[in-house]
């Protein structure tokens, strides 16, 4: 395999995802509103967004696979690295001029014998002025300073984020039963509508825990980077390891996780849900 420096590659991505979130705020407002479904919004934003992502990753990495949301997704495997990229997490809340919304960049690599993980990432949120970075082994930041998960150790001292998917009208794992039930057994909930968001804000200590179902690679592989080198644990619901492509996922301060995994109601059958 063919050595990267991380450094560098989490700079390039880093820069880009700034570039392209001065894009976002400059054009909030004015961008035209498509439909992917009932509730799924997509804008030329979002396409553009991804377009500079992806073709300034490649003029720097040409032979490196995307992993992008929209038109660049690509599932065959030609280089050990493959950037997965979400290049405007949080549209609705982006149409409705709220501020959740984020720049969402990781970094895979896989080995010899097929295994891959996360190795970098970086979640940009424009509107609110924070950068979040991490590289395995290294660390995680919020605008160059060190950041860390939680101390909190039990579900009632702590306040958790969640989301709930655009197709929850066709799922029997919609969600809502655990939001019913974990209001009444944690501090608080949130729902900010930007599963990149949440998931920095574990890493950052504002939130102790994080769940959601139906996510896709690209909504969590740079926040899962971030909450582990910030000294969080992510798995899947069950406690695998199944949490990037699996459509479930949990991320915590690592001292609530099997509590909070614990409380969730079990995965019903789905066909929207790998098995």
């Amino acid at each position: 395999m063919t050595d990267l420096d991380l450094s560098e590659a989490l700079g390039l991505a880093t820069s880009l995802a700034e570039s392209v979130g001065q894009y976002q705020l400059d054009c909030r407002g004015k961008a035209q509103i498509e439909f992917k479904g009932p509730r799924e919004l997509v804008t030329a934003v979002d396409k553009e967004s991804e377009e500079r992502v992806a073709k300034g990753l490649l003029e720097r990495y040409p032979d490196h696979d995307i992993y992008g949301e929209e038109t660049w997704f690509k599932d065959e495997r030609k280089s050990p690295y493959r950037w997965i990229i979400d290049p405007l997490d949080g549209t609705t809340n982006y149409a409705h001029n709220l501020p959740m919304f984020a720049v969402s960049i990781g970094l895979e690599r896989r080995d010899e014998a097929g295994a891959s993980e996360i190795v970098a990432g970086v979640i940009h949120a424009p509107a609110l002025g924070e950068t979040f970075t991490a590289i395995k082994g290294q660390g995680a930041f919020l605008n160059g300073t060190k950041i860390s998960v939680t101390a909190c150790t039990e579900l009632m001292q702590g306040v958790f984020a969640t989301g709930f998917a655009y197709a929850r009208h066709k799922s029997p794992n919609n969600n809502l039963d655990n939001w019913s039930h974990l209001a009444m057994v944690t501090r608080d909930l949130r729902r900010f509508g930007s599963a990149a968001i949440d998931m920095a804000y574990v890493a950052a200590g504002r939130f102790d825990g994080f769940w959601e179902y139906h996510l896709q690679p690209y909504d969590v592989a740079a926040g899962a980077i971030l909450i582990q080198e910030a000294g969080g644990r992510v798995t899947d619901t069950e406690g695998g390891s199944n949490w990037l492509f699996g459509k479930r996922i949990i991320g915590t301060n690592g001292h609530v996780h099997e509590a909070l995994k614990k409380e969730l109601v079990p995965l019903k059958p789905d066909d929207l849900i790998p098995q």
